[in-house]
């Protein structure tokens, strides 16, 4: 195993990591014997804040246990300091120092849409999730989502259906496919050249923190998302928070306005995002063709002229960090 890797291992196992420090610390240190030199005080130094009680020992411990489990299973590893490491993964304020997974990491030349939604649906919402789907996949875009039953489901099934390499971001190891019932679904996305990966090493079971964390991630793959059907109260709500912290597009599903679930939804529609009824609106939003290659697109005379869309983009990012207490 290459030694970078192991630092970076070593990196996402200390106690009272947080944010951007993975970031910090990927970017400073590649030989895991600088880095065992420093002391957990330089370490806090160098990140501004106190971390957890751990031993360089233990940690390293851990990480090698890690790597040794993912080469047991078959399972693939990309620090960030990897070309293969996803670049608009890398690009966001707190990247994974490691990902774990299985599969195939996305084409970085075609771009991704993340779909998500409550796990307990209307019949109109599911519909709609599976058609968005389906024919994003026929336009070559994959889909990233969580996995999780009800939207998530019913957009990453219709992706495979119509041929698309779907994503899907655990808030578990890769080998701990949760729900237990969606296995099925996780061999087909890889059988269909998709991807299952995870911050979390192998043998980490599903936790309820591990959620909001793991969404920022599927969002971050992604250039745009779809909320389809989000309660008021709802992981899909943190999702479209990260999505514009992150600069990315959003959308809501016209189902999602008249949903029973769909509290959540219908605000963000109120607060100026964009509905949408089709994945062809998408394509033309990205200006993409039907096969998801870019096509040739007309620049305006006048690059100084004012773009609604950049104002609007900024006065949601501003209004949901409000109303979701997130920090922009």
């Amino acid at each position: 195993m290459a030694r970078a890797i192991i630092t970076d291992l070593i990196i996402s196992r200390i106690p009272g990591i947080k944010g951007g420090d993975a970031k910090k610390l990927c970017l400073k240190f590649e030989n895991p014997d600088d880095f065992l030199l420093y002391s957990k005080k330089d370490l806090e130094f160098f990140l501004r804040h106190a971390l957890g009680a751990f031993s360089w020992d233990e940690v390293f411990a851990l990480a090698e246990k890690d790597g040794e489990a993912a080469r047991k299973q078959g399972i693939k590893l990309a620090s960030l300091r990897d070309e293969e490491y996803p670049a608009l993964l890398r690009e966001i304020y707190d990247p994974p120092a490691v990902i774990f997974y299985r599969g195939l990491l996305p084409n970085q030349e075609k771009p991704l849409a993340a779909i998500v939604g409550t796990r307990k649906p209307s019949s109109g919402a599911a519909a709609q999730a599976y058609a968005l789907g389906r024919d994003l996949g026929r336009m070559g875009i994959g889909v990233a989502s969580g996995l999780a039953l009800g939207i998530d489901s019913m957009a990453q099934r219709g992706n495979i259906e119509g041929g698309g390499a779907a994503a899907a971001v655990l808030g578990s190891g890769p080998d701990m496919i949760y729900p237990a019932s969606n296995r099925p679904l996780a061999r087909r996305i890889l059988q269909g050249g998709g991807v299952v990966l995870s911050e979390y090493p192998p043998g980490t079971v599903p936790q309820k923190w591990h959620f909001p964390a793991r969404n920022r991630i599927i969002s971050a793959l992604a250039r745009g998302c779809v909320i389809v059907e989000a309660p008021a109260k709802s992981g899909a709500l943190i999702t479209a928070g990260f999505v514009l912290e992150q600069g990315r597009d959003i959308w809501i599903a016209s189902s999602g306005l008249s949903a029973v679930y769909g509290e959540g939804t219908s605000r963000l529609a109120e607060e100026g995002a964009k509905v949408i009824s089709s994945a062809r609106e998408i394509a033309e939003e990205w200006n993409l063709t039907p096969s998801g290659e870019t096509a040739e697109k007309e620049v305006p005379a006048e690059s100084g002229a004012d773009f609604p869309a950049a104002s609007f983009a900024e006065k949601l990012a501003a209004k949901l960090a409000e109303n979701l207490n997130i920090k922009l």
